[in-house]
């Protein structure tokens, strides 16, 4: 490749303008308000509050990329431009919308040079607090985020529902389960167990929904609370899955020491994890850097942190096609 090719090359993967024009038409709803029918720039521009100038011209670039059609003055949307409808097969949109927790967290990438700098969150240094607490304080983006953690989890959770030998353990805490579906999932996989979800209180409301709906009531049960306070004792299995990679060393040695006291002298602690070297995104693992200070772990690095909470790696396996099931038992004295 010449020095021209290779300069246009580099700079197509750097640039910022397809990316953030999709972003904003996702935001802006412009694929649904277009339609099949199509509209011109003006309809848009007044169903949006927008400048019809600025959105033309926006616009015209969708177009160059082939995500809008252009004919007869109105824009309509292509098959690849569908992608972003709200009810499109792949979900994508809460990615996509910067007004989601998704769309706005990838906004913070914009201090990425802060994060490799320091090894702090850019999050926090775009928005002021960290990403948990951003969603506290606002209600609309926790319900994104559930939202997309239940997407996220559409293929995953049948598959480690069936893949891993749950019925071994009568009694599950799904710990910082969100909406629980993955516990949905192993309840209806596996008749014989009964399992409840811990997380923060507008999370296990919709988890409470669910297993209603789904007839799983009389098996299934929220817990209000956080995995960083002490957890119920007594369950079988205490489940971290798809929790600590979005934390620092530390916050993941305390969670890890929580599930152990909790789960002493007999309960399993089952981590499950997109695992570093196993096929998991370096962009992934980037933005796990970027937005929590976290990221993908190898099973060594899982294994030794667990170790030093107490607990020992008992096996681990795949249990779906991105997630890989680690089984720790408490050791019989606490560490030091």
């Amino acid at each position: 490749m010449d020095e021209s090719k290779a300069r246009q090359s580099i700079y197509a993967m750097a640039d910022l303008v397809t990316p953030m024009s999709i972003r904003v038409a996702a935001t802006l709803n412009l694929v649904e308000r277009a339609g099949n029918a199509g509209a011109t720039a003006e309809q848009l521009a007044a169903e949006t509050g927008t400048s019809a100038p600025a959105l033309r011209s926006l616009l015209d670039h969708l177009v160059s990329v082939g995500v809008f059609d252009l004919g007869d003055g109105r824009y309509r949307p292509t098959n690849l431009g569908a992608q972003m409808r709200e009810d499109a097969p792949l979900g994508i949109k809460p990615l996509l919308d910067i007004n989601c927790a998704g769309g706005r967290a990838d906004l913070a990438f914009v201090e990425l040079l802060e994060t490799v700098t320091t090894g702090a969150p850019g999050y926090v240094r775009r928005y002021g607090r960290d990403f948990w607490t951003d969603l506290d304080a606002n209600p609309e983006l926790r319900r994104s985020f559930d939202t997309q953690m239940n997407w996220r989890y559409q293929v995953q959770a049948p598959q480690i529902a069936e893949r891993f030998d749950w019925s071994r353990f009568p009694d599950i805490l799904d710990v910082g389960g969100g909406e629980g579906t993955l516990l949905e999932a192993i309840l209806q996989a596996h008749p014989t167990v009964r399992g409840r979800v811990l997380d923060l209180s507008p999370a296990t409301t919709a988890a409470a929904e669910r297993f209603t709906a789904a007839g799983l009531d009389d098996r299934a049960g929220t817990i209000p609370g956080s995995f960083f306070h002490p957890l119920p004792t007594g369950a079988d299995a205490y489940v971290l899955s798809d929790i600590l990679h979005n934390w620092d060393d530390d916050h993941v040695r305390e969670i890890l020491s929580g599930c152990r006291e909790a789960a002493a002298p007999n309960g399993t602690v089952v981590v499950i994890e997109a695992i570093r070297d196993r096929g998991t995104s370096t962009a992934m693992d980037l933005f796990m850097l970027m937005c929590f200070g976290g990221r993908e772990r190898t099973v060594d690095e899982l294994t030794s942190q667990a170790g030093e909470c107490g607990l020992m790696l008992r096996g681990s396996g795949q249990v779906s096609d991105e997630r890989t099931a680690l089984e720790f038992a408490p050791t019989r004295h606490s560490p030091v």
